[in-house]
């Protein structure tokens, strides 16, 4: 027992579980926790914003990267609504995120006398966008309160927690005991009996297909065994980019599963939705349907499947390998079917100009080993098809959520969280314009992200949906926007201007070369659409 207050409970508890750095934003019903925070600088990094969201963002962006855990501090009420765009973004992603925020004073929680910053049923609240959330009435309460977060944050489907303090509570002395984290994290084990079901299944597939989301992660060695064996194409979601290298043939990108589906007579489905292919592309009575999810209630959302697997991942996949290996035998290689559909796909992405030249100079500027972060722009959405990825966890989206504007403000975060590996920001103006003040936040903490707007004056999407579909007519898609050069360098950012693909390499390089905050400005013109390639339509 040693006596300390409920911030610095809290503060040491993080550091015990290895954080060592915050994304945060000061205020009063935060107060104990920062001077807690002072006193562990050497330990932890505290990095604050100018916005709530943009401590969440960055939160989501360190945890998408590295696969540990970001953790942000906000204060109660609007502090903690600002910051749940990112929280839904890290929900949707099934991100590890830990949300930890403050409260009013404790004797008047839920007492509606209209006190500072308060909100009713703030717990009740945040529950809609977290896996668990909890309030410490007590210093003592803190340690125990701190490793189960962890434990949730670690165990079973990840999503973001939260956990919440009254201010009285993190000033208050109280003789704490601190816990150690767990040792290990229990997963559970895939039923054996099922294992050989789904290997029957596999072995005995002439056109197999292994579809995966981000919760492959981890299981990349046992993935690319199974696919071997059974010279199964990988199709990976834009969440699960990098599972496999796009250079290896058996890559491919959703445009390439839609491609392969019409011929597939079993497919796998691994730590995904697996939404687009159940719901858009059909399937028929020929078709046999495995999953893999550590979630029991998601492989029977859509459709039943054949074979359903309650497992990790790693575990799952690396049983059914050795089953798969045992049963189906030396197959012929589908190398060159394979690299048949990849050349189809990479000439239907050719055919979108300006996208595919853009993209083309951003992959070839950016190290293999480099991370880049997409945005709802049009090259964005286009990326998520078209930029070859070669590292898992080097492509960061923002899943179904699809939140406009947490492009830039993410990658800062992914940028603090990888700070050996060079990361490019793409954001249309009006994205950009959701957390552009965070350039300050990039410039006094020395985040040497390089990020890129995209310029065309407008909503682009909503506007081409709006001239596409009612006849023309245009409203609130048009913008104003401030000299972008100009606003970076007010902030004490390098400011570049790029009007053509040819200019933008030069000028990323030199971004990355002057390892500072640096923001490119590329003016384009309105560009076609690719959702007729998203969202492909039904083939079976």
């Amino acid at each position: 027992m040693t006596p300390m207050t409920g911030g610095q409970a809290l503060v040491r508890s993080l550091k015990n579980h290895k954080v060592d750095t915050i994304f945060g934003l000061p205020g009063v019903q935060l107060d104990a926790t920062f001077d807690a925070l002072h006193e562990e600088q050497d330990s932890i990094r505290v990095i604050h914003t100018r916005h709530e969201q943009a401590t969440g963002y960055m939160a989501f962006g360190y945890a998408a990267s590295t696969g540990k855990v970001g953790t942000m501090l906000v204060v109660p009420g609007p502090g903690l609504l600002n910051a749940t765009a990112a929280l839904s973004t890290a929900y949707s992603c099934n991100t590890p995120v830990f949300c930890l925020t403050g409260q009013i004073q404790s004797d008047l929680i839920e007492k509606g006398l209209g006190m500072l910053h308060e909100i009713p049923d703030q717990l009740r609240m945040i529950e809609s966008v977290t896996k668990w959330a909890a309030r410490a009435n007590h210093p003592t309460e803190v340690p125990e309160l701190v490793r189960e977060a962890f434990r949730q944050l670690h165990t079973g489907r990840v999503r973001p927690v939260e956990l919440e303090m009254a201010p009285d509570i993190m000033a208050m002395q109280a003789d704490v005991e601190l816990l150690e984290p767990e040792s290990a994290y229990n997963a559970p084990e895939a039923d054996p009996d099922l294992i050989e079901q789904a290997a029957k299944l596999l072995a005995g597939s002439k056109k197999p297909a292994i579809f995966v989301g981000g919760g492959v992660f981890g299981a990349e060695k046992e993935l690319l065994e199974l696919a071997e064996a059974l010279e199964a194409p990988i199709v990976m979601s834009a969440s699960g980019r990098g599972a496999l290298s796009d250079r290896h043939y058996l890559a491919q990108s959703s445009l390439g599963g839609h491609l392969l589906w019409p011929d597939v007579d079993v497919v796998l489905a691994v730590g995904t939705r697996f939404t687009q292919p159940l719901t858009m592309w059909g399937t028929d009575d020929k078709l046999k349907v495995i999953r893999i999810d550590i979630d029991p209630a998601e492989p029977d959302k859509i459709k039943s499947p054949d074979v359903g697997i309650v497992a990790d991942s790693k575990q799952a996949l690396g049983a059914l390998a050795k089953s798969v290996e045992r049963q189906a035998g030396t197959r012929e290689s589908r190398k060159d079917e394979m690299n048949a559909i990849r050349d189809k796909a990479s000439d239907l992405l050719f055919e979108l100009q300006p996208q595919m030249s853009f993209v083309e100079v951003l992959r070839s500027e950016l190290p293999d080993d480099g991370i880049f972060v997409d945005e709802l722009t049009q090259v964005g959405y286009f990326s998520r098809m078209a930029f070859p990825v070669y590292e898992p966890r080097s492509f960061i989206t923002s899943g179904y959520q699809g939140t406009l504007g947490y492009g830039f403000a993410t990658s800062l975060g992914v940028q603090v969280g990888n700070p050996d590996k060079k990361v490019l920001s793409i954001s249309g103006d009006g994205g950009f314009m959701y957390n552009m003040q965070e350039l300050s936040t990039a410039v006094r903490h020395k985040i040497p992200l390089v990020a890129i707007v995209f310029n065309d004056g407008a909503f682009g999407n909503v506007k081409r949906i709006q001239q596409e579909g009612y006849g023309g007519r245009t409203i609130a898609s048009d913008l104003t926007n401030p000299d972008f050069v100009k606003l970076a360098e007010s902030f004490g950012a390098a400011g570049l201007r790029a009007k053509s693909p040819e200019e933008l390499g030069p000028a990323i390089r030199e971004g990355f070369n002057n390892n500072h905050p640096t923001l490119i400005d590329v003016p384009v013109s309105a560009m076609p659409s690719v959702w007729h390639l998203i969202r492909a339509g039904k083939v079976r």
